[in-house]
């Protein structure tokens, strides 16, 4: 009985010892709300915005010279290798989760990315069309 209590402790230990582990690991990203997203790519002196959502979607509005990679498109892995790795990408989609799922990918690409929180429904700026 004695050892099975033991076992139990090491068990508890470990089991809280990975959850600290894996809450403390870095997303990789900054993810940003509107108010910060607006004046990372206002201020930097080169970024590349991404719209990650559907063609459709994007002709209906985006960021100003944003460029449109679907994120659930089959060619988005290859589509994302035309962006310059040297050059911060500023993502963002409709309400941020499909940009989280990009931002991963980007991130684990190679590139410096931030994430728009929020998609652009919490967009106050400008919208082209």
């Amino acid at each position: 009985p004695e050892s099975k209590t033991i076992s139990h402790l090491y068990a508890y230990i470990i089991t809280a010892i990975l959850m600290l582990v894996s809450c403390s690991q870095k997303i990789g990203y900054n993810s940003v709300d509107a108010g910060k997203f607006a004046a990372i790519i206002q201020k930097a002196n080169k970024i590349q915005v991404v719209d990650v959502r559907t063609p459709d979607e994007f002709n209906e509005g985006h960021l100003p010279g944003a460029v449109n990679i679907d994120v659930n498109g089959t060619d988005f892995a290859e589509q994302i290798k035309k962006l310059d790795k040297k050059v911060p990408v500023a993502v963002y989609c409709r309400s941020g989760r499909r940009s989280k799922l990009a931002a991963d990918q980007l991130v684990n690409s190679g590139y410096t990315v931030t994430e728009l929180d929020g998609g652009i429904i919490s967009w106050q700026g400008e919208i082209e069309k």
